[in-house]
């Protein structure tokens, strides 16, 4: 791994055009705050810009040099805080054809706030310029409720939740080869709809005993999701599941550090390994 350090608006105008794969741009969030490590120390910065515009002059050549930069299918990432998210999500559309929020429930509750709202909410703007951009499915725990309700039905094999193989109407697929008759036991379904899964595909869960076939005469079979074999649930769209430095055993060395974990989902999504990526702040 090749790391390069310096000013970025000066190191970026060496790379190749469209040669990164994915950037993360954390700026200051123009909260009109000093950050410092510790107090009275020297590590940290003035997040102070007398005007909106002064901020957008700090911020906009990044994104309209990044964006130059970017692969095809590659992403850039916007962090900012939902207080001060208006301006970067303005200019995320300015520059980039799709802008999608990602929320991060950084921390808990503030017992010590008492004039406002508590502050535990940051955005990251996850920004492309296809419909779909280079995407790794990652997961987040089962959360415990759905842990303890969900798998419930048990084989020898283990217990397991029920996963749909069959569409809705509102999900409704003209793919013919998903229209097909399936029988087993004496019994045969055809979904109007179709399934969400080819017949050979379908055969092979069978032989394996991995289709739930319910005792119910008219009702659908359904996938077994064991709990046993289960990374978590897929990502969602709101991160609750990883907390702020502050809330962790990492150390702190700058006064709005984020954590490791944080990072790592957002190039373990977008990067494979070997990709390149940005941080230009």
């Amino acid at each position: 791994m090749i790391v390069r350090e310096g000013d970025a608006r000066q190191l970026i105008k060496e790379l190749d055009a469209s040669s990164i794969d994915a950037v993360y741009f954390d700026p200051p969030f123009n909260t009109g705050r000093k950050f410092r490590l510790v107090p009275n120390s020297n590590l940290g910065f003035d997040d102070i810009h007398p005007t909106d515009q002064e901020y957008i002059n700090l911020i906009e050549p990044v994104l309209e040099q990044s964006k130059n930069y970017l692969k095809k299918e590659g992403s850039f990432f916007f962090h900012i805080s939902a207080e001060e998210m208006m301006i970067p999500h303005m200019l995320c559309l300015k520059y980039f054809k799709k802008v999608q929020p990602i929320f991060w429930n950084r921390s808990r509750s503030k017992n010590n706030v008492k004039n406002k709202l508590g502050s535990v909410v940051d955005v990251l703007f996850w920004c492309s310029n296809v419909d779909k951009p280079k995407f790794n499915l990652v997961y987040q725990p089962l959360d415990s409720y759905y842990a303890e309700n969900s798998y419930k039905n048990t084989d020898s094999r283990g217990n397991y939740a029920l996963g749909h193989i069959v569409y809705s109407r509102t999900q409704a697929t003209q793919n013919q080869d998903r229209h097909y008759t399936f029988s087993h036991n004496g019994r045969s379904w055809k979904p109007e709809y179709g399934w969400r899964l080819d017949k050979k595909d379908l055969d092979k869960l069978v032989s394996e005993n991995r289709i739930h076939f319910p005792k119910t005469e008219k009702a659908k079979p359904y996938r077994k999701i064991y709990m046993h074999e289960s990374s978590g649930k897929p990502c969602t769209n709101l991160w609750d599941d990883l907390h702020s430095i502050a809330m962790g055993s990492e150390l702190r060395k700058y006064p709005t550090q984020k954590p490791i974990s944080l990072i790592q989902r957002v190039i373990e999504m977008s990067t494979n390994e070997g990709d390149t990526k940005l941080d230009p702040m």
